[in-house]
């Protein structure tokens, strides 16, 4: 099978966070983003939390106002951190781009294509595209407002609900050889308080069976690493698309480098056809 990106990764909020220190893990973003090169595509959260962060730290209390508003001002705040960062250890030989997207973007079949050429355009221009979906301009009542609306066209609808889905649509649009979901956790667990009982792979003869191997583990995940998240459960539910396509997924660990994951040296769930 003919694939035409090498790699699209996604790292969560919780990963992107230094938990002792209430700031951005430079150290982790450092060494994951010296690793990026042109045939990777990155999806990064963390805007808004990062943000939230720093309006604390420049202002000394949080913001108050609506869900919707905070979060509005939070993540525009945050972007321009985060891809700050990016770029500063980003190796400086390559072009870095941001590309923020919502869920239009892969409903319209025009701005499918417009996304997908921007993206592969990327790999021949020595450039990495670093993306994010765009909460500073999206609320969640428009968004469920236009989501109702295609689904009324008996359509099938990416709803964008977080950056899992957006990272598998990305994989499934540029025909990705690996999906790789970074957490903080090493995978896929039976107990998540059982280190002991991760799930190494969940693979199949065939792509119906790695689905119906997928949906088994499903019911060992519950709950989730911080409010809004959605958890293991649907990481999974998203990333059959990937699997669909004949994309590998990895979910893995933000603690171990981007090589040894794909390399199988680092303790991961990996999840394809055998």
């Amino acid at each position: 099978m003919k694939f035409d990106i090498e790699l699209v990764g996604k790292i969560g909020s919780m990963a992107l966070i230094d938990k002792n220190s209430n700031i951005l893990d430079y150290t982790l973003i450092a060494r994951l983003s010296s690793e990026l090169k042109p045939g990777y595509i990155w999806v990064t959260s963390g805007a808004a939390e990062t943000g939230r962060l720093d309006y604390i730290k420049r202002n000394g209390k949080e913001l108050k106002g609506s869900i919707e508003d905070v979060k509005t001002d939070y993540a525009a705040q945050g972007q321009s951190i985060l891809m700050s960062t990016y770029r500063q250890y980003v190796d400086s030989k390559y072009s870095l781009r941001q590309i923020l997207v919502e869920h239009q973007h892969f409903n319209d079949d025009e701005k499918r294509e417009h996304l997908k050429a921007t993206l592969l355009r990327c790999k021949e221009q020595n450039a990495i595209p670093i993306i994010n979906y765009n909460d500073a301009v999206s609320t969640e009542e428009s968004r469920r407002f236009e989501i109702q609306s295609l689904k009324n066209k008996n359509k099938k609808v990416v709803e964008c609900v977080d950056n899992d889905e957006t990272a598998t649509q990305i994989a499934c649009l540029v025909k990705a050889k690996t999906l790789l979901i970074l957490t903080s956790a090493d995978g896929i667990y039976k107990d998540s308080s059982n280190p002991n009982t991760l799930i190494n792979e969940i693979s199949g003869s065939t792509i119906n069976e790695v689905l119906e191997n997928i949906t088994e583990c499903e019911n060992y995940c519950n709950g989730a690493s911080r409010a809004g998240a959605n958890g293991a459960k649907a990481k999974l539910e998203y990333v059959k698309e990937a699997v669909k396509v004949g994309t590998q997924v990895i979910i893995a660990s933000a603690k171990y480098s981007i090589k040894d994951i794909l390399s199988g040296k680092a303790k991961a769930t990996r999840i394809g056809v055998r």
